[in-house]
């Protein structure tokens, strides 16, 4: 398996890019993101995929946002927790949820995620930002690969 380096200290956050939810809440980051700490790539994205594999996962199966940061992959509620203390104050606020066990806040993130496109609707394909942002979607991950 190979070790997992990031030229900068930027998490890569891994999304459904087909979910309106998710697309939201990456724009919402990205509005939020003042240190410039974030990028992003969709979880269908080939390259998402390639680095998924390269760490055990099934990205086919995969039904959450992943968070890589700091040579840790991070899924679920663990995932958006840490985007949320890593955008700092006074989003940081709520990793208090870090207080609640793991397989309870886990079970309420499975719940959202399995009925995300039924609440929130999905896209016919992935969700392209806008000119300005592009810099924040990578097309490739091996130059992060050791």
């Amino acid at each position: 398996m190979a070790a997992f380096f990031m030229e900068t200290n930027q998490a890569l956050i891994l999304f459904d890019g087909v979910c309106n939810l998710c697309q939201g809440s990456v724009q919402w980051i990205l509005k939020r993101d003042k240190k410039d700490q974030f990028v992003y790539a969709s979880l269908q994205d080939k390259a998402s995929q390639d680095l998924l594999q390269q760490y055990g996962y099934d990205a086919n199966a995969m039904q959450s946002v992943v968070v890589v940061h700091d040579k840790k992959i991070y899924t679920q509620s663990s995932a958006a927790l840490k985007v949320v203390m890593l955008l700092g104050f006074p989003y940081s606020v709520l990793s208090i949820a870090y207080l609640v066990p793991t397989v309870i806040r886990n079970y309420v993130y499975q719940w959202i995620a399995k009925n995300r496109y039924k609440w929130f609707g999905k896209q016919e394909s992935c969700w392209l930002p806008r000119p300005e942002w592009a810099n924040k979607f990578p097309k490739e991950f091996s130059s992060w690969l050791k």
